[in-house]
C-alpha cells in the first residue's frame, strides 16, 4: 500500500471534529479544526480532548508519511500536553513537528494555536512504527488464546 493510496476517511472522530489537513510532510503536519458547539465543553471553551485529538491527528498523519505502509504501521503510544489558553471561537490550528527518531520511536513536538497565533496547548506526542509481520504474529497469538479459552469452556 502506497501512502498516496490512503483514502482519508471523513468518518470517525476526524470527521466528527471536522479536522482538515492543511499541509503534511514526513517532518511536519498542520491540521485545522473549527471551533463549534460540537467541540466545546459545558462552559463554552474548547474541550481539551478535542485539542488532543487534533494534535494526535497531525502527528499521526506525518508519521504515516514516514512509514513504509506496505510493511509497517505507525501507532500513537504517548501524549504529554499542557493546556495554556482556552479557545471559544474561530478555529484551532494543530502543528506537529518531528523532534527526533529513536529506533522505531518518533517524538513529535505538538502545538495548538488559536486564530491570533497564541499557543493554546503544547507538548509531545510519540509514535512507534510496528511491522505488519509483528501485528500478524500478535493477531495469531490472540486467536490461539481465544480458541483455547473456548475449548476450555
Amino acid at each position: 500500500m502506497r501512502n498516496e493510496d490512503i483514502v482519508r476517511s471523513r468518518d470517525g472522530l476526524v470527521g466528527l471534529l471536522d479536522i482538515r489537513i492543511a499541509e503534511a510532510t514526513p517532518e511536519r503536519c498542520e491540521a485545522v479544526m473549527p471551533i463549534t458547539d460540537a467541540i466545546r465543553q459545558p462552559f463554552g471553551f474548547v474541550h481539551g480532548g478535542a485539542t488532543l485529538a487534533l494534535l494526535e491527528t497531525a502527528a499521526s498523519r506525518a508519521a504515516e508519511l514516514r512509514a513504509d505502509l506496505d510493511a509497517e504501521r505507525p501507532f500513537g503510544t504517548r501524549m504529554d500536553v499542557r493546556h495554556l489558553k482556552p479557545g471559544r471561537a474561530g478555529s484551532v490550528r494543530g502543528v506537529a513537528e518531528l523532534d527526533r527518531v529513536e529506533g522505531v520511536k518518533q517524538i513529535w513536538r505538538v502545538t495548538a494555536y488559536d486564530d491570533a497565533g497564541d499557543v493554546m496547548s503544547t507538548g509531545t506526542f510519540e509514535t512507534r512504527i510496528v511491522t505488519l509481520e509483528y501485528l500478524a504474529q500478535k493477531d495469531a497469538a490472540r486467536a490461539a488464546q481465544a480458541a483455547a479459552a473456548r475449548a476450555d469452556a
